[in-house]
This record gives C-alpha cells, structure tokens and sequence, in this order.
C-alpha cells in the first residue's frame, strides 16, 4: 500500500476509534499531538482520567492485528512523548490511561470494527 493508502486507513482508524470513546462518554482533549520525539493520536478525558491512546489500523490481517504492532519499544516511546505533553500542557489529571485502539478498516467507506484495549500499558 502506498503512503497515502497508510496515511487515509490511518485517519480512518483514528475516526472510529473517537467515536467509539465520545459514543462512551469521553472528551477529545488532542488529536495528532506531536513535538520533536514523536505524536500520540488520541488524547481523551473523562472525569478525572487522561487517557493516551495509540491506535493501529489495518485493512486486513495480512501483518496482523493492529494492536500488535505495539512493541515494548512503540510503548516507551508513547510514554515519554505523553510526558512532554503533560509538561508543555499545564495539565495535571487525577489519573492516566494507556490505551491501544485496534481498528480493522472494512472495505466500504466509513467501515470500521474498533477493539479497544484499556489501560494496556
């Protein structure tokens, strides 16, 4: 697939999964919050919690499911991008959530199944 296929399943995963979170009652808070040692996707709240959340879409299971993809490495690297933000923004929630968002993208627009993985790290 070529970068922009990526870059389209990408936005795709990173919809369905906002919805699935508002549809429960949570806030957007950041969406592709990035600074100069990565991004974090979604960024949400709900009552006291901040929740960080890494989603991974796939069209299809060829290299497996999204939340594989989510290696000890992609987990540290999560971490300490979500300690800049909280730093640069002033936010001091009660509570933070690591969250995994595996969404298989189906073949019609706007075709998602989300799987979402709470407090995964």
């Amino acid at each position: 697939m070529d970068t922009d296929g990526r870059t389209r399943t990408g936005a795709i995963g990173e919809d369905a999964a906002l919805r699935t979170y508002t549809d429960a009652g949570y806030r957007l808070v950041a969406r592709n919050w990035r600074c100069r040692i990565g991004e974090l996707d979604l960024i949400l709240a709900r009552g006291p919690v901040l929740v960080f959340c890494e989603v991974k879409a796939r069209r299809g299971p060829a290299f497996g499911a999204g939340w594989e993809a989510v290696t000890a490495r992609k987990r540290a690297k999560v971490r300490s991008v979500a300690q800049a933000f909280l730093m640069s923004s002033g936010l001091r929630p009660d509570a933070t959530r690591f969250d995994v968002a595996s969404v298989e993208v189906g073949k019609r627009p706007g075709e998602a199944k989300v799987e979402l993985f709470l407090d995964a790290f």
